[in-house]
């Protein structure tokens, strides 16, 4: 992931420091077969390792930020969808919301593989305030000045047999020189059941936020994607209040929940021309990050023994810590 121009000596000093580190780092294969780094407990995929590390390093807080974090293939896009809808409600009813011309990750963007991958030292002045940035970090790898300062974290969390499934699909998209497309996602499993996949192991990063939102339920929300599928509007006014702008008697009267609900819901965003045809930087066409959103879906690709192997790891994991995943609507 080079940066094509070097702004000072700092940056240039900053890109050679983390080059030499990931060099060294101990590396495994990705299901598209290329490299995960594993630092401080992490997997990082190749094109986001030096993106999270500058983020590590110098990304400055403020407290009027919002911080969207998830595992890849959590329900990142739609979180997103409905918490720039949420914050900006004064600024742009639904029917004017740039959300219809401008795809959720330009409009949130991701430290690791956006702001931070195209610059070590990115300028986020230019974000307008309060910035809204999204991150697949572990919540102990965050920047201290996040940790620290009065930004909310919202987490959303998947149940681990449909974000696999969901990231096997997206990783069929990548086509990597060089690389037989997987057929099956038999695959790589055992890989998965040892942690081992893109900002994996799954259990750490969800223990992370789960502590942390019950240690601090004013800094971290805990979303389920199952609950949100299950329930939206109690959802969105849990968001709304946790950044402490609730809904008012007023809005909930004329419906500005459910008209964001409407906007931001799955068939809305994917049927929308910016994200049916229009292509990511990388190259990946936006219509790569709506595929079926369902919950259960798993079933139609993992065998029960496969599901039940993965389950049990996991909740092993998870013992004892009071948080629970539902697998079926």
């Amino acid at each position: 992931m080079e940066t094509t121009t070097i702004s000072s000596n700092g940056e240039s000093e900053v890109k050679d420091e983390i080059q030499g580190l990931v060099a060294s780092l101990p590396s495994e294969k990705n299901w598209d077969g290329s490299p995960l780094y594993f630092y401080n407990g992490v997997w990082y995929p190749f094109f986001a390792i030096r993106g999270a590390l500058s983020f590590q390093q110098h990304f400055i807080a403020h407290d009027t930020d919002i911080i969207l974090a998830s595992m890849p293939k959590s329900g990142t896009t739609w979180l997103k969808a409905l918490t720039f809808s949420v914050v900006n409600r004064n600024i742009y009813s639904p029917k004017e919301s740039p959300l219809l011309t401008t795809p959720p990750h330009e409009l949130v963007r991701f430290f690791e593989i956006d702001l931070y991958s195209k610059n070590q030292l990115p300028d986020l002045k230019q974000l307008p305030s309060p910035r809204i940035c999204s991150c697949h970090s572990h919540y102990e790898t965050l920047p201290q000045s996040i940790r620290d300062s009065g930004c909310k974290i919202v987490y959303m969390c998947r149940n681990p047999l449909d974000q696999v499934v969901s990231y096997f699909h997206f990783s069929r998209k990548f086509k990597r020189e060089n690389v037989k497309p997987l057929s099956s996602i038999d695959e790589g499993f055992d890989n998965v059941c040892l942690g081992i996949q893109s900002y994996g192991p799954f259990w750490d990063t969800v223990l992370g936020y789960w502590k942390a939102s019950l240690e601090r339920p004013d800094k971290v929300l805990f979303l389920k994607y199952e609950d949100l599928k299950e329930d939206i509007i109690s959802n969105l006014k849990k968001i709304a209040e946790f950044l402490g702008i609730p809904f008012t008697d007023k809005e909930e009267k004329e419906g500005v929940i459910e008209e964001i609900s409407r906007l931001c819901s799955f068939d809305n965003l994917r049927n929308l021309e910016v994200n049916k045809n229009s292509v990511r930087p990388s190259g990946l066409p936006n219509s790569s990050f709506f595929r079926k959103g369902e919950v259960g879906d798993w079933e139609n690709y993992m065998s029960p023994s496969m599901a039940e192997n993965y389950l049990k790891i996991v909740e092993e994991k998870l013992g004892g810590s009071g948080l629970t995943l539902r697998t079926s609507q």
